[in-house]
């Protein structure tokens, strides 16, 4: 009898033992007991404005349960952020604002902000896992200094302008020129703190304004307006009368070697293509190539007039709106703008560079033909397309009054010619 009683004991005992490590190594194997802390990610050291929000995520593998947020100046504190996170989350991004409560020393140039959270895990008798963090906030209301130190007189509409500024901030972020919806950056000169910049007027918009943009990384915003004297400029308009020469001719040709138009075989579809969806990406690839300003200090800049052709006469003008027919003129089949001078000399003419720089960009871009483009530094670059020959390579540095290239009939040049383009 006694003997049964141990080994009832003895099998209790192990099915105790079993029963405790399977519970264990569900424990340890379950997510719902996972151990990993939540992650808070901010910026260590953060610098406010008081007026935009700070941004801080909180992610867990499991799910987040709660958090609360402790602002303080070192002498009082205000929670300015806490909650139960009811959803299953893993990711959770916090807006702090400003407390309107007086409580804090408005005079305070630096907060601590402790973060806490903790995720929904079994672990840790079913709390959860646990993790703090303190941040160091720097705070900054004062708006960056900028003073317009020079700028061009005035500015066509199709031209282009230039500005020198001083911008000055202890945390300045970044500081360029906003013209409507576009973006010149400004590069260092001469020193620190002092920037020069090249901004240009789309020949093709009526309105125009210019202003300096300084922020810092607080979030304040300076914003200084250019004065510019403004020079409104009537651009050609002129109606082309396709023929069906020129669109077997180069139209044909140009659609043939891009496979995106090669299927095309309606001459009218091919027109449309090749001067309007092949100019737009041709012209895209150039505006890409342009986009480049150097960051680096700009000890001193000139640029003389370009003159790349000897003796040249101007067939075609900038800024030119074309509107091409078939047939009769009441039948419009395609249109684009010029946006560049043609200047034709002699056949295959030397092109030469006017001013020094390097060579961005020396192959072949569809209705440009074989298309040297050069950085002049500060933003100017200048193209030259159609060229029979290219003499330079791309990243070569050359020098003013060097011959870059011959003019040809290449792209959509149906004389020899050079088209010559300048781009901000």
């Amino acid at each position: 009898m006694r003997n049964r009683k141990k080994n009832g004991w003895k099998i209790i005992s192990i099915l105790f033992f079993l029963a405790l490590t399977l519970l264990a190594g569900y424990v340890y194997t379950s997510l719902d007991f996972e151990r990993q802390a939540p992650q808070i990610e901010a910026a260590k050291v953060m610098v406010w404005n008081k007026k935009d929000p700070l941004s801080i995520t909180l992610l867990d593998n499991k799910g987040l349960k709660s958090f609360e947020l402790l602002l303080s100046d070192g002498e009082q504190s205000i929670i300015v952020g806490q909650g139960i996170i009811t959803e299953e989350t893993k990711k959770q991004r916090l807006l702090v604002k400003y407390p309107k409560s007086k409580i804090l020393n408005p005079n305070a140039k630096q907060l601590n902000l402790k973060v806490t959270v903790n995720d929904s895990s079994k672990w840790n008798f079913f709390q959860g896992n646990k993790a703090e963090k303190t941040l160091e906030i720097i705070l900054d209301v004062k708006k960056p200094n900028v003073n317009i130190l020079a700028n061009s007189y005035s500015i066509t509409q199709g031209g282009a302008a230039l500005v020198v500024f001083q911008a000055e901030d202890e945390n300045l972020e970044s500081v360029y020129v906003k013209t409507g919806d576009r973006k010149f950056k400004a590069q260092p000169y001469k020193k620190e703190g002092y920037y020069a910049a090249l901004i240009a007027w789309p020949f093709n918009e009526e309105d125009f304004s210019a202003k300096v943009i300084a922020q810092d990384t607080a979030g304040n915003l300076r914003k200084v307006d250019i004065p510019l004297y403004l020079k409104k400029h009537q651009y050609k308009v002129s109606w082309i009368r396709a023929r069906d020469k020129f669109i077997e001719g180069k139209i044909t040709d140009l659609a043939e070697n891009d496979p995106e138009y090669a299927a095309i075989e309606n001459n009218l579809e091919k027109l449309r293509a090749v001067n309007e969806k092949m100019r737009l990406k041709n012209e895209a690839l150039i505006h890409s190539l342009a986009k480049n300003v150097s960051s680096k200090i700009l000890k001193s800049w000139k640029i003389k007039k370009f003159y790349p052709l000897k003796n040249a006469k101007k067939v075609a003008s900038y800024g030119d709106e074309r509107h091409y027919y078939y047939g009769d003129k009441d039948n419009e089949v395609s249109h684009s703008y010029h946006v560049g001078y043609d200047l034709a000399s002699t056949k295959m003419a030397s092109i030469k560079t006017s001013n020094a720089g390097t060579v961005v960009y020396s192959s072949e871009n569809g209705i440009y033909g074989n298309m040297p483009m050069i950085d002049h530094g500060l933003g100017l670059y200048s193209l030259y397309g159609h060229c029979s020959q290219v003499l330079v390579s791309q990243d070569d540095e050359v020098v003013a009054g060097q011959t870059i290239a011959k003019t040809g009939v290449s792209g959509l040049a149906l004389g020899d010619h050079l088209h010559f383009g300048l781009l901000v």
